[in-house]
């Protein structure tokens, strides 16, 4: 090949490269600068805040982070928790319940449930100053899980023995590789009482009812959204946009109320490296059997 062809071609395609990377920095940096920046608009009138729950409930972080602004925000007027959820573990459930009764103090609160609004997010759901679910929402499931697996059969299998050292004889309780002894199951079944106890609890306090009154639909099950509303432990069948028509007259709103949304933070790079669905569906399930195998937790959640 000519030499003058060559550095032609060389500087034709090194352009070519240089422009696309300048062009992938400039994207980047653009992202860099939206990441974190989850700001709520400012502008507009009074508006309802809307703070959506969906899926499992493993933290509570984001949940409380909406919450908090909204409470801040002078033009939020009420703010409407619509609830998709499960439920899911204790704590975060407990966190958020506690976020909204101290939300309350400043602004009405109005849940909406979706298709399912149970256990942790019905907890949750009890703290507010009214609940709408439509009619066939599975909500209630007041209960508490802690599944606690055993392995020792397929490790057997495999030709492993498991040699564990503890310092507390119930240290290693819930060890997924040995059977659970009696004074073990009875320890266990003590610390789920006692949370039971915490959920019915909140969920009297919640609905100003009395324990006792809750107790006989504490068993765990599920009830529809109009069965729910029969034993009071919802207050109206309706979607959420009676949910948030509810929310403006309790607020004071002179006609339809706007609403408004948490702005959500830009995933540039996720996005441009890509994650299937699946991929991250498989990783939670990875992490999921993970943390279940390394210790016992309690859940408030559906089976």
């Amino acid at each position: 090949m000519d030499r003058r062809v060559a550095w032609v071609l060389g500087i034709v395609f090194g352009g070519m490269f240089l422009c696309a990377f300048l062009f992938v920095v400039v994207v980047a940096v653009s992202a860099v600068k939206g990441e974190g920046n989850d700001e709520f608009d400012t502008s507009g009138s009074d508006k309802i805040g809307i703070v959506e729950i969906n899926g499992a409930i493993t933290d509570s972080k984001q949940a409380l982070k909406d919450l908090k602004r909204f409470s801040d925000a002078s033009r939020i007027k009420a703010i409407v928790l619509r609830i998709d959820s499960p439920g899911g573990s204790v704590g975060p459930s407990q966190e958020i319940y506690d976020a909204v009764l101290k939300l309350k103090e400043k602004k009405k609160v109005v849940v909406s449930m979706g298709a399912i609004a149970a256990s942790g997010g019905y907890y949750i759901a009890a703290a507010a100053d009214k609940i709408y679910a439509n009619p066939g929402t599975l909500t209630g499931s007041i209960g508490v899980v802690m599944e606690l697996p055993n392995v020792q059969g397929l490790l057997k299998w495999a030709g492993v023995e498991m040699n564990t050292l503890t310092a507390g004889k119930m240290k290693s309780g819930g060890s997924p590789f040995r059977p659970m002894t009696d004074e073990e199951r009875a320890y266990f079944l003590g610390v789920l009482s006692d949370t039971h106890a915490q959920f019915i609890e909140a969920v009297a306090q919640g609905r100003n009812m009395k324990v006792e009154d809750i107790k006989p639909y504490a068993d765990g099950r599920v009830f529809t959204g109009r069965q729910a509303k029969e034993f009071k432990l919802v207050d109206e069948l309706g979607s959420i946009e009676a949910a948030v028509s509810e929310a403006g007259k309790l607020a004071g709103i002179k006609g339809e109320p706007k609403v408004e949304y948490p702005k959500r933070e830009k995933k540039f790079w996720k996005e441009m490296l890509g994650e299937s669905d699946a991929e991250a569906a498989v990783r939670g399930v990875i992490t999921e059997a993970r943390n279940g195998l390394a210790t016992p937790t309690l859940q408030y959640r559906m089976p």
